[in-house]
């Protein structure tokens, strides 16, 4: 069937070309991104609350977040191996029950200590959905429309950001805050029609699962550093350090920095976070389209240069310029998430299908937990140079992201092996 219309593109026909189980997986696999992001999401916006009910220090709260992350590393590992070893539906599902269970259980905890567990165990879930549901819908995509058909499961992250504030919103308003924030944890049982969802209408791509199968030697660690794929490996894990970096950098200290260092309060405002999400939805796609357009690497570039020159624009805004800040929430927002949707079509095929879960997996995730250590650097550093000085770092890490790409290859239309 002809693609084009007069020439032109149908709009959408990435979604077409799917077919009918490509189409269904793409619904599970922006499902369970989506419901990830919520029940991720649910922790910070409950923090105040949270921090108030169990008598927290900062450090005590600030450590709920960062167990969450460095647990979620060790989950996107694991999550890799199993689906190069059961496939990716199958893990799609032990991933969102995972993180579905764990989110609702925060919501039972009778103390801290509790909680602190509860919350490693659902980082287990949060961090091996994406490589699952990403590789799923890589593998069902066309070489040509693979970077939007995935990045599009990217967006969906920003959808469950946007759905866990409105949440939060109603739930809050109604419910004392002591309580408020255990509701907001049950929300986290919304998964479960996922579930339902996936098991029924959801199955690997056929082609590719033959030869998943036929590999004896899939899902290896030790495969993923033989021969030319160690240096795909180590670059790979290097790109994913730098981008990560970049972005936990900006995550965790930029509000910081414009509330303490520039007293502008428009940060925690819903207009802010309305420009933040909606730039970063946006972002998602288009840096989809773009990998299609440009290439994976010219796009990778592009963003991190982009995203090293807002950190630069942010902590030289002028004090008292609310406006401002609340305009270059959008561009934040875009550029930290348009560089992120190159990942899964570009780590999708740098490996062969016996050990594309395992190395985007591995990759991925190294990224995490090594770039989750740049806001601990700024940290260190704000005692003499200030949470402004500091946030360099964060323009540092997206250097490092343009250097890792020296040693990849472009992978634009590559046929997955």
């Amino acid at each position: 069937m002809s693609t084009t219309t007069q020439g032109k593109p149908k709009p959408f026909e990435w979604f077409r070309s799917l077919g009918g189980r490509g189409r269904r997986a793409f619904v599970g696999a922006f499902g369970g991104y989506g419901l990830d992001s919520y029940d991720f999401q649910v922790l910070p916006l409950s923090m105040v609350a949270i921090t108030a009910y169990f008598s927290l220090t900062k450090v005590e709260a600030g450590l709920l977040t960062t167990v969450t992350l460095v647990v979620s590393a060790v989950g996107g590992a694991i999550a890799g191996i199993l689906a190069d070893r059961i496939g990716r539906v199958r893990t799609l599902v032990i991933t969102v029950i995972t993180y579905a269970v764990f989110t609702v259980a925060c919501g039972f905890a009778p103390n801290y200590e509790t909680l602190l567990v509860l919350r490693a165990f659902q980082g287990l879930g949060f961090g091996g959905e994406w490589a699952a549901g990403a590789i799923l819908i890589a593998e069902y995509a066309k070489p040509e429309y693979r970077g939007r058909a995935v990045a599009f499961i990217q967006s969906a992250w920003a959808v469950g950001w946007g759905l866990s504030v409105i949440v939060y919103t109603v739930v809050f308003s109604i419910a004392d805050p002591d309580v408020a924030w255990r509701i907001l944890f049950w929300t986290g049982a919304l998964p479960a029609v996922l579930i339902w969802y996936v098991r029924r209408n959801v199955t690997d791509a056929p082609h590719v699962e033959q030869q998943r199968k036929a590999n004896k030697n899939r899902g290896s660690f030790a495969a993923i550093f033989k021969g030319d794929l160690t240096r795909t490996t180590l670059f790979a894990s290097l790109l994913a350090t730098g981008v990560q970096g970049g972005y936990y950098t900006l995550a965790t200290w930029l509000p910081t920095f414009l509330k303490t260092e520039r007293g502008l309060t428009v940060v925690g405002t819903g207009g802010y976070l309305a420009f933040l999400i909606s730039g970063a939805f946006i972002g998602y796609v288009t840096g989809g389209y773009l990998t299609d357009w440009m290439g994976r690497k010219k796009t990778f570039t592009l963003f991190a240069v982009l995203s090293a020159v807002l950190i630069i624009a942010y902590i030289n805004i002028p004090e008292g310029a609310n406006t401002l800040v609340l305009i270059l929430g959008f561009p934040l927002g875009f550029c930290a998430s348009a560089i992120f949707s190159g990942f899964g079509s570009f780590l999708a095929e740098l490996y062969p299908t016996a050990l594309r879960g395992t190395g985007q997996g591995f990759t991925y995730n190294f990224g995490r937990a090594v770039g989750a250590l740049f806001p601990t650097l700024v940290g260190f550093m704000a005692t003499s140079w200030g949470v402004g000085g500091a946030m360099v770092f964060g323009a540092v890490a997206y250097g490092i992201a343009v250097l890792a790409l020296l040693g990849l290859p472009e992978t634009l239309g590559r046929e997955l092996t």
